[in-house]
């Protein structure tokens, strides 16, 4: 059992209602907050957009002394010092982006003992200098964001982290948290074991996302389906495009840009001048679309991001489920578009195999992928399948993914499978879906003649199926296992075990069919929840307020969401406060923000009603 907390006056629902204008915490929140001021240890796994950060923002502001929060994400502190500021609350952060100057003055702060919160990164925390730094503070609480970045079976893993619990050991009566919103069984196990968390409270929320519409198509002119995706259901949203390469990410910007899209790009290949640019730009603008590689999207808190488009396979289910959650955190609808290929499943396989990492490594990658490609691959709800890799189960269908709102038909493919199989076999195990779907069809050209193929068995024993079923029927038994692929310099599909089963007829294959390309229900998109599209004075109030907002952020150098965010503009509109106290009435307005900006807002609320 650690100290007892050290408090002031004020009660955890005092400070959610009078500093954040919220009225009732979300799930777990209270209970972690409680855990924390008894001076006990929790690890929360709690989804993107859950609010994660008020379980240690809260007892930080309580508490008589500082908080730690030790952060990955450099460029996301002052975003949240600046929103925590906005509200009130006396928070610094320390990180590279500081001058010695500067740097010294946050000290200078912190040792006054004005400060609540400091934000701090990780590399800096194990620092001779930091530590010194500690032992004059009074430290009421470490908080772990990012904690799976402590694994190396999770992904972004930061080898950093692993030293973050030698310094904590230093403060045996100061209680710590450790947050992420991905961990799959082995990951959690991981993190808990790195932090010397084994005894932690845990506390697990649901990972579902309602509001998000999850979706996987199959690749056949990327960028064309991506921009009729953009144009079509999201024309003039906030957006995301993850894509594997740096070269990609930026010619994915300038095809966009070309075609009346507002784009960037970004990568770790960019000067950090033009990544700041970009990534400030991204927050502070509407309608804007980024290109980006996965080095993009940590340091994001932007609420009102409308979709996630990966054009390459995610690392992991993990990844997936991290990358997906920076849409709709604001809780209004949302979609997860997925474009997905045989390709990308034989770039995956082969840089798999051909890592040098050890074998348990590689061998927990391979699980993760393949839960990847069944999750790709399913005919089943999306949703369950992505709650059942964390351990959840959900009573599906959802009605709000792709499977779900279209008919998913699968058929015996058992003949098809010993032909294809039979196909690799007989052209040596040495090529690839495409040239031996020309085998199948008895596509008879100057390659499959050189190689002699016009006259084996299989050639032309598949014109029964076409082009793009046989493509179909390789990469789903690729994803299943029945083939591998070939690690050598040579490309080419490998039997497994269990595709000489099928071919021994001691097995049967059911494959599903690939559906038409699956556009979502434009009501999903409508949030008839708001009630603003009825209205039309409510609509040009909402105009109004978004305006304001905008201009007092480009005056004080802001992003838009932490003035407001648009779930507050939107009870504005709908509930048309008169008097400051009405208006404290608004989720989201607290008393720092109330003073700040209230009289602004009351009076544009005010304008046009008499």
């Amino acid at each position: 059992m650690k100290k007892a907390y050290c408090m002031q006056t004020s009660s955890p629902r005092q400070v959610l209602r009078d500093t954040f204008g919220y009225r009732e915490f979300r799930e777990h929140q209270a209970a972690i907050i409680d855990t924390l001021m008894e001076g006990r240890d929790a690890f929360a796994l709690m989804p993107t957009g859950s609010g994660k950060s008020l379980c240690y923002q809260v007892p930080a502001i309580i508490g008589r002394g500082v908080g730690i929060v030790i952060s990955p994400l450099i460029a996301l502190m002052k975003d949240q010092v600046d929103a925590l500021r906005q509200n009130g609350v006396e928070a610094e952060y320390l990180n590279s982006s500081l001058s010695a100057p500067e740097a010294a003055a946050v000290e200078g702060r912190l040792l006054s003992g004005r400060t609540d919160l400091l934000y701090v990164a990780p590399e800096r925390i194990v620092t001779e200098r930091f530590q010194a730094l500690l032992a004059r503070l009074t430290v009421i609480l470490f908080a772990i964001d990012e904690a799976h970045c402590v694994s190396q079976w999770g992904h972004d893993f930061r080898p950093e982290y692993l030293r973050i619990a030698e310094v904590t050991a230093n403060f045996p009566q100061v209680p710590r948290i450790a947050l992420t919103a991905t961990a799959d069984p082995v990951t959690r196990k991981d993190i808990l074991a790195k932090l010397d968390l084994a005894q932690a409270q845990q506390f697990v929320s649901s990972f579902d996302r309602p509001n998000i519409c999850y979706q996987v198509h199959l690749k056949s002119q990327a960028k064309r389906q991506l921009l009729d995706f953009i144009t079509k259901e999201h024309p003039d949203e906030s957006g995301i495009v993850y894509v594997r390469t740096r070269d990609r990410a930026d010619a994915i910007a300038r095809w966009l840009t070309e075609k009346g899209v507002k784009a960037l790009s970004y990568h770790a290949g960019l000067d950090a001048r033009t990544r700041q640019i970009h990534q400030q730009r991204f927050i502070g603008e509407d309608g804007l679309v980024m290109a980006a590689t996965i080095a993009f999207g940590m340091g994001i808190d932007k609420p009102d991001v409308r979709f996630v488009v990966h054009l390459d396979l995610p690392a992991s289910v993990e990844a997936y489920y991290q990358e997906t959650g920076r849409a709709g955190r604001d809780g209004l609808p949302a979609d997860a578009w997925m474009l997905y290929s045989l390709a990308d499943l034989v770039a995956m396989k082969k840089l798999l195999a051909l890592s040098e990492a050890d074998e348990t490594f590689k061998r927990i990658r391979q699980r993760k992928l393949d839960a990847l490609v069944a999750y790709c691959e399913t005919a089943e709800c999306r949703r369950e399948a992505l709650l059942a890799y964390f351990g959840e189960p959900y009573p599906s269908p959802c009605d709000n993914c792709d499977t779900c709102t279209q008919e998913i038909q699968t058929w015996d493919a058992t003949i098809a499978a010993q032909k294809a199989l039979s196909c690799v076999y007989r052209t040596g195990q040495r090529f690839g879906a495409a040239y031996l779907t020309d085998v199948l069809l008895g596509n008879e050209n100057d390659r499959i003649r050189r190689w002699g193929h016009h006259s084996i068995k299989t050639f032309g024993a598949g014109r029964d199926l076409t082009r793009s079923r046989w493509l179909s029927v390789f990469r789903q038994l690729l994803a299943a296992g029945f083939l591998s692929t070939n690690t050598s310099e040579i490309a080419g599909f490998h039997l497994t075990e269990k595709s000489r089963q099928v071919l021994k007829g001691e097995r049967r294959i059911r494959l599903r069919r690939d559906p038409r390309p699956f556009k979502a229900p434009r009501k999903a998109r409508l949030r008839e929840d708001l009630e603003l599209c009825e209205d039309a004075g409510t609509r040009r109030l909402w105009d109004r307020l978004r305006r304001l907002r905008r201009e007092i952020a480009s005056q004080n150098g802001l992003p838009p969401y932490v003035v407001f965010h648009d779930k507050t503009l939107k009870e504005m509109a709908l509930l048309r406060p008169k008097t400051r106290e009405e208006l404290l009435q608004v989720s989201g307005v607290g008393a720092a923000k109330a003073g700040r900006y209230g009289r602004l807002f009351l009076d544009a609320i005010g304008e046009g009603e008499d």
